[in-house]
């Protein structure tokens, strides 16, 4: 299978180099257009084999799948100019918000459409990746799964959750990093330079995600584990919910879900 990116910025550029680290395409199948040289020369620089061209149509005309990579307001205008061959092609797209209905309106027939919501860890292949599907066979799934799963863990779910599972992924990372500066702020305070705060923290955050991605467990259980009685650990716990730090993460998750 060919692809093709269409545009090289942060997401974009991001998706291109897990691709090419990747296995599941070959790097000289893995076609990346932009308007601008200099993003394309940087991925040229790093994955030689890469293909690369400032001409959106033709980047599109030579891949099975091709992947849109740019703001949501500008899918339209660059659909329209990619004309898209429905019998053999297989559109993705990054743009959030974006509803299959108007996906279909604006190719203009009927062709499998993927929506798909990666956060920025993809740059560091541990993204969490959200697959939604229209008009796709079993067999075109289980690839796009595939090809995501090499940057992280990929997802399929219905359409109608990928605005409250942004809301998780995509927004929600932005919250456990807002976690560990917070943390990285108590342990300057307490005498620990910032550097190894951010080390500490952000490893604790990586095992923590690790207890529960690895074992057949509940944050519950894990808590359970840290906070003996009368320790320091459930002293903290318990300052947290009267503090509400429960309530404050669920009601920044329902904010940010927006349909």
């Amino acid at each position: 299978m060919k692809i093709a990116i269409i545009g090289a910025g942060n997401m974009g550029g991001a998706i291109a180099r897990g691709l090419a680290k990747g296995n599941k395409i070959e790097s000289s199948h893995i076609f990346v257009s932009n308007r601008g040289n200099a993003k394309l020369e940087a991925l040229k620089s790093e994955f030689p084999k890469l293909n690369v061209t400032t001409d959106n149509a033709e980047a599109a005309a030579k891949a099975d799948v091709v992947l849109l990579a740019v703001k949501p307001w500008l899918v339209e205008g660059v659909l329209k100019e990619l004309k898209l061959d429905a019998s053999r092609q297989i559109l993705a797209s990054v743009a959030a918000g974006i509803p299959f209905a108007q996906y279909v309106e604006w190719v203009g027939a009927e062709m499998p459409i993927f929506r798909v919501i990666p956060n920025t860890a993809i740059s560091q292949l541990e993204s969490m990746t959200l697959i939604a599907s229209y008009g796709a066979t079993k067999e075109q799934e289980e690839w796009m799964l595939e090809v995501f799963n090499e940057m992280g863990l990929a997802m399929l779910v219905p359409e109608s959750q990928m605005a409250a599972t942004t809301a998780l992924t995509s927004c929600g990372i932005a919250y456990v990093l807002k976690y560990i500066q917070a943390a990285m702020q108590a342990g300057i305070e307490l005498g620990v330079y910032p550097k190894d705060a951010q080390r500490m923290v952000a490893q604790s955050v990586k095992g923590a995600a690790a207890l529960i991605l690895n074992n057949d467990t509940h944050p519950s259980v894990e808590i359970d584990k840290v906070t003996t009685p009368g320790g320091i650990t459930i002293r903290g716990i318990n300052e947290l919910d009267h503090a509400g730090f429960s309530s404050a993460i669920i009601k920044a998750m329902k904010i940010s879900c927006v349909k």
